[in-house]
């Protein structure tokens, strides 16, 4: 092992977490190596803004931290401290235009994430930060912690390092293909650092759909209100071959996942007396599917999920109406956790201490998804992402000077 391979901090994972412990760490003057294992960074990061990159959610903290429920109290102070208007202030020093939409929802004005990837490339080079890909991380040479080198795969043959400290940004168990394969979990489990168990986040529903379900197939569903337990949420799903996906979806599935049954309002804006007074007009010899057409305009996605969740329809009018307002929704569970967004599970909260340092590992830190949280999607992911990683960053450049 010669001095080349000895860092003030190795960094691992080059997602979003990643990205933003280094340079905390190499802004504060010190010597970072940046490890990935897939051939390039941000390659989630990339993924996530396909259709858009939001990057966050411009609403007040009050609102925005309930959104990750049990964990909201723990993660309060970093997302207190790099919040929504300090992550857009960050964007634009990266030379980035941003705009808000209509529900909040912060993207940069190109509409993509490879713009900011790039810039932000850009910003750790110029801090002097070291990068490689396609080296895979198996774990310590030892038993583990700072004191022992740090070993990885790579395509020169296996490779040991030593580092004063690393910050593991390692991503949760979804999307491996990308990077994100959880087997960091056995390397800490066999150092008694407390996990909890992996579970799919933001996931699309499986649906085994008849037959004459097939035309629909692509269509959003859109201005319907969906329920399961106590979470709702006003946002369209798309009816695919084998699922219902989409914001709205996604934004229910935990509560799903825990066992709540769902439901569809399939006319939220309209209320239940209204809507019984429509139905009850006479129709003459027009079919139901007509009739609800001309005096609810349901359109032909809504009519479809009417009936097959609904079938035989009630014919009577308050009976409709009530299904019509509350229509169950059959389902065969939640999508695999690979093709879920997110993941809940990681990192127990128990198992750090207030810089994010893993109490069983000193100079070991964890960021982003590999903790223990989740959040729908719309700005939420990324937001907690950054900000923890950004307090990683901060808890290792404090324990660098302490050291």
């Amino acid at each position: 092992m010669d001095q080349d391979q000895v860092w003030d901090a190795v960094v691992i994972g080059g997602g979003p977490a990643g990205l933003m412990a280094a340079a905390e760490i190499a802004a504060a003057g010190h010597r970072v190596l940046l490890v990935e294992a897939k051939p390039s960074l941000g390659r989630k990061f990339l993924m996530a803004g396909k259709s858009g990159l939001n990057l966050t959610k411009d609403e007040p903290l009050k609102q925005l931290l309930p959104h990750y429920g049990a964990a909201a109290r723990a993660l309060t102070p970093m997302v207190t401290g790099f919040g929504t208007e300090a992550i857009q202030a960050w964007a634009r020093g990266l030379e980035q235009e941003l705009f808000t939409g209509s529900t909040g929802r912060v993207f940069p004005q190109k509409m993509k994430a490879s713009p900011l990837l790039r810039a932000w490339l850009a910003q750790l080079d110029s801090l002097g930060v070291t990068w490689r890909s396609r080296w895979r991380w198996t774990g310590w040479a030892g038993g583990g912690g700072h004191e022992n080198a740090l070993c990885f795969d790579t395509p020169e043959g296996p490779q040991k390092i030593k580092a004063r400290i690393t910050v593991l940004a390692l991503g949760g168990a979804s999307w491996a293909r990308l990077g994100s394969d959880g087997a960091w979990a056995d390397q800490l489990a066999a150092r008694e650092v407390a996990l909890a168990p992996f579970k799919p986040a933001n996931v699309g529903l499986l649906i085994d759909w008849s037959a004459h379900m097939h035309p629909h197939f692509g269509q959003p569903v859109k201005g319907v209100k969906w329920q399961a337990g106590k979470i709702w949420a006003r946002g369209e799903a798309v009816i695919s071959a084998r699922c219902l996906e989409g914001g709205g979806i996604y934004t229910v599935s935990a509560a799903v996942r825990d066992g709540a049954a769902l439901s569809v309002d399939l006319l939220p804006d309209l209320g239940q007396t209204e809507l019984v007074s429509r139905l009850a007009r006479g129709r003459g010899k027009s079919s139901l599917t007509n009739h609800l057409r001309r005096v609810v305009k349901l359109g032909p996605a809504r009519t479809a999920l009417l009936q097959e969740f609904g079938r035989p329809l009630p014919q009577d009018p308050n009976e409709l109406a009530a299904l019509i307002k509350a229509l169950p929704v059959k389902h065969a569970g939640l999508r695999p956790m690979d093709e879920a967004i997110s993941t809940a599970g990681g990192v127990d909260w128990s198992a750090l201490n207030a810089d994010l340092m893993l109490t069983k590992i000193p100079g070991t830190f964890c960021a982003g998804e590999m903790l223990d949280w989740e959040a729908p999607t719309g700005g939420y992911l990324l937001t907690a992402c950054f900000a923890t990683g950004r307090w990683a960053g901060q808890g290792a450049v404090r324990y660098l000077a302490a050291d």
